[in-house]
């Protein structure tokens, strides 16, 4: 994978427009940290809030989480992306000094959760680019992202997804789909992620509430009969050499503190929450589960990575939750640690993904 006479050159990109942004530099961070010095020169990109290209300092111990204060994206030098392959790269613009061309990105990471950068939208600027780039395309990108046409490409294919409805703006949830759902619901953005925007409602009262923060991060809004069951989850890898996708062993989301479901505040502030991996299943359900894994990874055309999540219910009934393409890569990451129990280690991970990437551009 190396090219001779020089480090292959990593644009790692993080932060991002999303409301995920923050969750986006500590996953960068981790990548940034991990990545061999010796087999890899890194670009540390980072996308501010508000959408600014620039080039940062790349420091691991910046983009960690500081008790509850969550890491951002501000200042760098202001570089830019054309959606020019004869541009040759990144264009690093620098004040009274016009544009000059930082040559020789060899593959981009886009480590971008949300909106802007998992939905296919930088997928897009990186096709228009000719750039190689690290997971799914412009189409298994969008797909993905908007729940709405996961669960239909899914349920296409026939792979099991719990009922739900689709509540688009200005309308409201019907009470025939009150009636078909049943209470609890979890109300959410149907193009969102790390349970931002996220509620359980208990009693119709509490939906309209539900529906409006939901849409403080999308126009569309997605109602799901809640599904009893344990929350599985397995990490997806496009195959090698055109082979099928692999599939980790299953891992588990265990709760504490009497917490009824996985929200944001679990899963990155408060320690409530383990990792049984590999979780406790019997060898058929795993098996099944793996199955389904690699099927929902190539319905929805993945590339690259995915981490596709379940619920396991009473006799052992699977039920699809969601796909996510770009998965977090903090260092309490399902996805990694999932690898890391199934024998691929955190460097060896992103020495995989960079050789796909390289591999397919």
């Amino acid at each position: 994978m190396s090219m001779p006479g020089r480090r292959v050159r990593v644009a790692v990109v993080f932060g991002g427009r999303s409301t995920e942004h923050a969750i986006s530099c500590v996953s960068a961070g981790s990548v940034l940290a991990a990545l061999d010095p010796a087999r890899y020169e890194v670009v540390p990109v980072g996308i501010t809030p508000k959408g600014a290209w620039v080039l940062t300092s790349g420091d691991p111990q910046a983009l960690r989480i500081a008790g509850r204060e969550l890491p951002t994206v501000e200042t760098g030098t202001a570089v830019m992306l054309p959606g020019d392959p004869t541009a040759g790269g990144l264009v690093v613009v620098e004040p009274g000094e016009g544009a000059s061309v930082l040559h020789g990105v060899d593959v981009v990471f886009p480590v971008l959760h949300g909106p802007f950068g998992e939905d296919g939208t930088i997928q897009g600027l990186l096709e228009m680019a000719g750039v190689p780039y690290v997971g799914s395309g412009v189409l298994g990108s969008a797909v993905a992202m908007d729940k709405e046409f996961t669960k239909k490409l899914l349920a296409a294919e026939g792979l099991p997804v719990g009922p739900y409805a689709v509540v688009r703006a200005g309308a409201s949830l019907s009470e025939a789909d009150q009636e078909r759902l049943g209470l609890p619901v979890f109300v959410k953005p149907a193009r969102g992620g790390s349970s931002i925007g996220i509620s359980r409602v208990d009693d119709w009262a509490a939906l309209p509430a539900a529906i409006a923060a939901a849409r403080a991060a999308d126009d569309k809004v997605l109602v799901e009969a809640a599904v009893p069951g344990r929350e599985i989850e397995l990490a997806v890898l496009e195959g090698l050499d055109g082979a099928p996708p692999d599939v980790s062993v299953p891992a588990e989301i265990l709760l504490s503190d009497g917490r009824e479901w996985y929200d944001f505040e679990a899963k990155y502030l408060d320690d409530v929450s383990a990792l049984d991996i590999p979780a406790d299943l019997p060898a058929d359900v795993t098996a099944r589960l793996q199955e389904l894994a690699a099927r929902a990874f190539t319905a929805l055309d993945c590339a690259g990575l995915a981490r596709v999540d379940f619920f396991v219910g009473p006799g052992d009934r699977i039920t699809v939750n969601e796909v996510n393409t770009m998965p977090g890569f903090t260092p309490i990451s399902v996805f990694p640690r999932a690898w890391a129990a199934s024998g691929l280690d955190y460097p060896a991970l992103l020495d995989r993904l960079l050789r796909t990437a390289l591999a397919g551009g």
